[in-house]
């Protein structure tokens, strides 16, 4: 039987300050969503800044993931998840080159603690994300945004491979599934992950996205 589903998150939610231009940009990209085409959803609204729609985007979907995770954190434990895996196949070690310098095997609640806490650093980063209007970007932006993607991937191939039963026993697996569909069709509308990193989920994305074409 299983327990009653934990309705947090795993780490704070992010929000777009009111009035801001990406609080804006992220109602847009609500509303879009809203209307079902997921394709459509992802894609740059005319004239906007590519930058900033990574941007209103990387927070967007770190909140989303962070829900999904979060509703299954006390069945990913170090007892039952002892490796961040996807399958038998693929083993998921951290670095981020700053606080763990070396390829560090970890559990994955461990693994996803370490990955989801450096994203919120990406993020509280002015440097990175700066917050006011007239400071650009930096010119490594992208790069960040590819590296947070990629990581990001890697949950969902954990919960998966490892914890879709569950996700199925507490009626999550229509949301899951949609919220998979709308982050794969948004980096592969702006080729932020190479295909080589989906390959533990080549199959679902298949089963998912082919009657979409």
């Amino acid at each position: 039987m299983m327990r009653r589903k934990n309705k947090g998150t795993f780490k704070p939610v992010r929000q777009h300050d009111k009035g801001t231009k990406r609080h804006n940009l992220h109602k847009q990209a609500k509303a879009t969503l809203g209307s079902g085409n997921l394709r459509a959803a992802v894609k740059l609204p005319t004239g906007e800044d590519p930058n900033e729609w990574l941007a209103v985007n990387t927070v967007d979907f770190f909140n989303q993931i962070n829900l999904l995770y979060g509703s299954i954190t006390e069945y990913c434990t170090p007892h039952e998840c002892p490796t961040m895996s996807a399958g038998p196949r693929y083993e998921y070690l951290w670095m981020d080159g700053v606080n763990v310098k070396k390829p560090l095997a970890c559990s994955a609640p461990e693994y996803v603690d370490y990955l989801m806490s450096w994203v919120q650093d990406q993020l509280d980063n002015e440097a990175v994300f700066p917050s006011k209007v007239d400071v650009p970007f930096p010119k490594n932006f992208v790069s960040v945004i590819k590296t947070i993607f990629k990581r990001m991937f890697r949950i969902y191939a954990h919960i998966y491979y490892s914890h879709f039963g569950q996700i199925v026993s507490l009626g999550e697996e229509a949301h899951l599934n949609t919220c998979f569909k709308h982050y794969y069709y948004f980096i592969c509308e702006f080729d932020l992950v190479d295909k080589k990193e989906l390959a533990p989920l080549s199959e679902l994305i298949t089963n998912l996205t082919s009657r979409d074409k």
